[in-house]
């Protein structure tokens, strides 16, 4: 998961005076809501209008795509079994395309046929997951993105605020090519001047990531379409065609890309973007003072969902502002995941534990 941290330190925000800071034991720990009620009464009226059951997958701006998904995915999965068609809710930002790749592997060992159902956001790494299906229905607030590969390295620069920063390929083969573009005959050679703003090994590390993201996308398009000239090239049009990594594509450009795209059905989708209503307040970040350089935050990044059954990964953890480096590092992680089961109209809870 990743953590964006707080950028700042808001003192006129405080609660508490910086010379008596309150017993935490004392505090009120602001938690976000748990509404798998009315999750699961909108689910149980999308699966009347589809051909087959649905599968949630929800992150929040937070979250991400990771590997441990995949054994909330499985337990989801086991309890909703084998179908001939199966409809996947994706609304997320990205992440990992390796774990977006496990989960289209899981999911395919489910179901025989796969669609996609994208009402709002589906960037990144979830675009590759939307790639796995026989058909991606997208809605009037959708969009798709490239999927060029940015990586955040233990060499990589940091931020004002002393975190490290992503680098993507298609930033570095700008940088190059403007160089070339414009250097005269005394111009140096500009991996110098690079290497003093970007480690050598990350310009490796990225290099091998470009490939795998290519590597992946045709892997995961191989379960529905058989060309392989076809994966290649909607493989490479994703990684290397747009001038942005959040390049918005939509419904059309989609369809231009050879992608099986159609719109979505209004009355699914207006039902799907209430269901998003509510996964947002979950989604809330729910943040305590201690004091000027302490707070907890507690909030749900990633949510998985089927009938009568939710897992959702919740963040839970101390952040202390550490002022000789600069910077916000956590403490007392109790973030985990949970398990919430629908039994006679009540919802049953269970932490699930994942190493």
């Amino acid at each position: 998961m990743r953590h964006t941290g707080r950028p700042e330190i808001f003192y006129h925000q405080l609660e508490f005076p910086v010379s008596e800071p309150p017993n935490k034991d004392s505090v009120k720990i602001n938690k976000p809501p748990i509404l798998i009620k009315q999750t699961q009464a909108l689910i149980e009226q999308i699966e009347k209008k589809l051909d087959g059951p649905l599968l949630v997958y929800w992150s929040s701006r937070n979250g991400s795509v990771c590997h441990n998904d995949v054994a909330a995915f499985y337990e989801v999965l086991k309890h909703i079994g084998d179908q001939d068609h199966l409809y996947l809710f994706i609304k997320s930002s990205g992440g990992s395309p390796q774990a977006a790749l496990r989960i289209v592997n899981l999911i395919r060992r489910y179901a025989k046929k796969i669609t996609a159902l994208v009402p709002l956001e589906c960037a990144s790494a979830a675009t590759m997951m939307s790639m796995g299906s026989e058909k991606i229905q997208m809605g009037p607030l959708a969009y798709l993105t490239a999927v060029d590969t940015s990586l955040t390295h233990d060499l990589s620069p940091v931020d004002k605020n002393n975190y490290s920063v992503s680098v993507s390929q298609d930033e570095l083969n700008r940088v190059l090519k403007l160089w070339k573009e414009r250097a005269t005959e005394t111009d140096q050679n500009p991996y110098h001047t690079l290497y003093e703003h970007i480690h050598p090994l990350v310009f490796g590390a990225i290099d091998r990531s470009s490939s795998l993201s290519i590597k992946i996308c045709e892997e995961i398009l191989s379960y529905h379409i058989k060309e392989k000239k076809e994966r290649s090239r909607i493989s490479k049009t994703l990684n290397s065609d747009y001038p942005s990594h959040s390049y918005p594509i939509t419904l059309r450009e989609a369809q231009r890309i050879g992608l099986n795209v159609s719109p979505l059905d209004d009355e699914v989708g207006n039902l799907l973007v209430s269901m998003n209503e509510i996964y947002s307040e979950m989604g809330q970040q729910a943040l305590t003072d201690y004091d000027e350089v302490n707070y907890h935050d507690h909030e749900i990044l990633n949510i998985v969902e089927g009938a009568k059954l939710q897992f959702n990964y919740q963040n839970d953890k101390d952040w202390h502002y550490r002022k000789e480096e600069r910077r916000w590092v956590p403490m007392n992680d109790q973030s985990s995941w949970h398990r919430y089961e629908l039994a006679k109209g009540r919802p049953k809870h269970s932490r699930f534990h994942i190493r």
